[in-house]
């Protein structure tokens, strides 16, 4: 039976002498607010019924008794699709898990499948079917349901195997590394995460405003980010991708100018337009530096080139498409930015020469792979 624990003393207890290798999973509520609120943390210290762990974190003191846990480099923690458990674990226990082993992200690596789900991994490699019936369960309820707690328990139960097998095939392979690095990545992405730089770049509508009104978005949704994080609420809710263009775009003279705009919108945020006037009118100290939003201007015949570089390489590697580098990632090698983040280390190491020429010829030149 699947051990309930809703006391700091009996948590600190159980993993006192943890082992070297431990499977965890959250809980969490993410409809209302900007920040995740973590509801349930399991943890499976072996793969015995007793070795599953149910923690409450609603219980005061529970997340600072979970966290010498998280921090502890001698303990991997295996997790599958971990991005926002991450940013869980960090709001609420104000630490990250270090030693990540992702398994969604090693399955990737192993050539197995890209983005696969917890439960489609289980079966594809165990052929043990789970039950995700209580997917979209209020977590935050208390006391848990049975369907509840065996669902919870069900989300560790089968991530020591999937850790072994994974790590067997990643090794025969020899991409150990490659996820080593990409999990360092991912949790350093969420323990340095201060917002996106350009967050105007992926609205569609702000590829057909001039660059003074697109700098003018740029303001709007950095200061929208900084507030919805601040009043832990959901961005759309603080302000909606469309209205900040229509701002940007119209350019109200004055606070009174951008009021009537904001009373003839239909759940505009009236109450905020004097911090919304101050930061469309306030500059940003790198907004010169900002790149367009486009639209389909660019070379497609080079992207084009690049991407059957990637796609030819990623078949020869046995790697899932996307994995080696997104359409995003090569838009912004297109827009002459340096290699984003994502595709440093290994990848860099893989694509690079691939790439270069084609980044140098503008597409003429046809990758071979």
């Amino acid at each position: 039976m699947t051990n309930w624990i809703n006391s700091p003393e009996l948590l600190r207890e159980r993993i006192a002498h943890p082992p070297a290798v431990i499977g965890m999973d959250t809980e969490f509520i993410r409809e209302r607010t900007y920040w995740p609120q973590l509801a349930l943390v399991q943890i499976a210290l072996d793969e015995s019924e007793e070795g599953i762990l149910l923690v409450d974190p609603l219980v005061p003191g529970m997340t600072s008794a979970l966290a010498p846990l998280l921090t502890n480099p001698a303990v991997i923690k295996v997790m599958h699709s971990a991005s926002e458990d991450l940013v869980a674990f960090k709001h609420a226990c104000g630490v990250l898990p270090v030693a990540l082993f992702d398994t969604q992200i090693a399955a990737a690596l192993a050539g197995i499948g890209g983005g696969m789900g917890y439960q489609k991994l289980v079966q594809a490699q165990t052929g043990i079917v789970v039950d995700k019936g209580e997917t979209r369960s209020d977590w935050m309820r208390r006391p848990l349901s049975p369907a509840q707690l065996q669902y919870a328990a069900d989300d560790v139960r089968h991530l020591h195997l999937l850790h072994r097998q994974l790590e067997d095939a990643l090794a025969s392979l020899g991409r150990g590394d490659w996820l080593a690095q990409d999990c360092r990545r991912l949790v350093a992405s969420v323990a340095d995460d201060e917002g996106e730089r350009w967050p105007h770049l992926p609205l569609r509508s702000a590829q057909f405003l001039d660059r003074d009104a697109q700098v003018r978005v740029l303001r709007l949704l950095r200061w929208r980010d900084v507030h919805a994080r601040h009043s832990d609420r959901p961005r759309s809710w603080v302000l909606d991708n469309e209205l900040a263009v229509t701002i940007a775009r119209q350019n109200p003279a004055d606070a009174n100018a951008l009021r009537s705009l904001l009373e003839a919108t239909p759940k505009s945020p009236r109450s905020l337009c004097e911090p919304l006037f101050l930061a469309l009118t306030t500059p940003l100290e790198d907004e010169a530096d900002a790149p367009l939003a486009r639209g389909d201007d660019r070379d497609k015949k080079q992207l084009r080139a690049m991407q059957d570089a990637v796609s030819a390489l990623a078949t020869e590697l046995g790697l899932p498409d996307g994995l080696l580098a997104s359409r995003k990632w090569l838009e912004s090698l297109q827009d002459g930015q340096d290699w984003p983040g994502a595709l440093s280390g290994w990848r860099r190491q893989l694509l690079e020469p691939k790439l270069a020429p084609l980044l140098a010829t503008g597409g003429s030149t046809v990758a071979s792979v």
